[in-house]
C-alpha cells in the first residue's frame, strides 16, 4: 500500500462525524473466522478491557482488546454461540451453545472450554445477578430460564415459562431478575434469593418483545417488541409502558450507556437506533445510523462510551470483522 493510499484512509477513518450524526466509526477489526456467518451477543470484560464477541456461525468465541483493538484469541469449541455472560472476579464467561443445546464455561486465564452444563431448547441471552453470584440463562424454546450458581458451575434450577423466553435483565437496584415473555408480551419479575416467579405484567403496545436493557437507577427497562417495530419503555415499579418509539425492521439487541444517556439498537435491516433519556419519563429518537445489514448485536463501553457491533457482509460481500464507533454527543444529543 502506498504512503498516499494510507494517508486517504486515516483521514476518512478519523474525519468528523456528519452533522446530526450520533456515532462516528474509528476502526475496524477483521477476525479469522469464516465471512458471511452470523454474529450475536457481545458483551464487555471490564477488569481485563477484552471485549468478548459470539460468532454464532462457526461456533467461535472471540476475545479482543479494546486497548489495542486487537484480536487477543479465537476460542473454539463453543458450537452455535448466541449469548455470552462475563463474570467479574472470577476470569470466566458463560456462552450459550445452541448447537449443543449446553451452558459452556470458559475460562478466560486458560482460553479453553472448562466445563459444559446441558439445558433447555436454544439457550440465549443471559444476566448476571452480582450478590446472587448466579447467571440467569434463557432458554428461548425451552421456555424456561436456566439458573447458573457461579461458585459451582452448576445448573441449580429451571424456571419454567408458558412462553418463549427472551432476554433477562438484572436491576441492581430493585435486586429482581426480569424476563421477556415474548409470546404473551410480557415481562416476569424473578426474586433472584429464592428464583420464584413474583409476577408477570403485560407491556402495553408491545408485541413479540425479545431484547430488553435496564435502567437500574430510574427503574426502567428498554424493550424491543419486533412484531410492531417499536421501542418501549417499561416502568419496572409500577408495570406500565411509559413511552413507545418507531425502529426499523429487524431491531434484535438493545443496550445502556448510563454515562451519556443513551440507548443503542441493533437493527439487522441496516441500522443503528440511537435514543436519548432525558429523564424517567422522557425519551426521543436521535438517529437511525445506518450500518451494514445483518448487524443486529453490539456492546457499550461503560468507561470510553464506545459501541462496537459485528459485521457479516459489506455491500453484500461475506466479510467476517468488529467496527468500533465513538459516540458523538452534541446539544442536541445530550441535555
Amino acid at each position: 500500500m502506498t504512503t498516499l493510499w494510507r494517508c486517504l484512509i486515516a483521514i476518512l477513518i478519523l474525519a468528523p462525524a456528519l452533522p446530526g450524526q450520533a456515532l462516528k466509526q474509528i476502526a475496524k477489526i477483521d477476525l479469522p473466522g469464516p465471512k458471511g456467518q452470523r454474529f450475536d451477543y457481545l458483551t464487555i470484560d471490564d477488569e481485563d478491557r477484552f471485549l468478548l464477541s459470539a460468532h454464532l456461525g462457526p461456533g467461535i468465541l472471540y476475545v479482543i482488546d479494546m486497548r489495542t483493538n486487537k484480536l487477543v484469541k479465537a476460542i473454539p469449541g463453543v458450537p452455535g454461540i448466541t449469548g455470552l455472560e462475563f463474570v467479574p472476579e472470577t476470569h470466566k464467561v458463560y456462552t450459550s451453545d445452541w448447537g449443543e443445546e449446553k451452558i459452556g464455561v470458559v475460562d478466560l486465564r486458560s482460553m479453553t472450554v472448562v466445563k459444559r452444563l446441558a439445558t433447555a431448547a436454544k439457550p440465549n441471552g443471559s444476566t448476571y445477578a452480582t450478590p446472587f453470584h448466579k447467571v440467569y440463562v434463557s432458554d428461548t424454546l425451552g421456555k424456561a430460564v436456566a439458573v447458573v450458581d457461579v461458585d459451582k458451575d452448576e445448573i441449580v434450577k429451571t424456571i419454567e415459562f408458558a412462553s418463549e423466553t427472551g432476554m433477562p435483565q438484572y436491576d441492581s437496584a430493585a435486586r429482581k431478575v426480569y424476563v421477556n415473555l415474548r409470546n404473551a408480551n410480557e415481562v416476569a419479575e424473578v426474586d433472584p434469593a429464592t428464583d420464584t416467579i413474583l409476577g408477570k405484567y403485560p407491556v402495553d403496545g408491545c408485541q413479540f418483545n425479545h431484547g430488553m436493557a435496564v435502567d437500574s437507577e430510574h427503574h426502567r427497562a428498554f424493550i424491543l417488541c419486533s412484531g410492531n417495530r417499536t421501542f418501549t419503555v417499561f416502568g419496572l415499579d409500577t408495570h406500565k409502558s411509559i413511552a413507545h418509539l418507531p425502529m426499523p425492521a429487524g431491531a434484535d439487541v438493545v443496550k445502556f450507556d448510563p454515562g451519556l444517556g443513551r440507548i443503542y439498537v441493533a437493527c439487522s435491516s441496516g441500522f443503528i437506533s440511537v435514543f436519548q433519556e432525558q429523564d424517567a419519563d422522557h425519551f426521543q429518537k436521535l438517529e437511525d445510523f445506518a450500518v451494514e445489514k445483518m448487524v443486529h448485536s453490539l456492546a457499550v463501553d461503560l468507561a470510553s462510551h464506545r459501541v462496537y457491533a459485528p459485521e457479516q457482509e459489506e455491500n453484500g460481500r461475506p466479510v467476517a470483522r468488529m467496527v468500533v464507533y465513538d459516540a458523538v454527543t452534541t446539544d442536541r444529543s445530550k441535555p
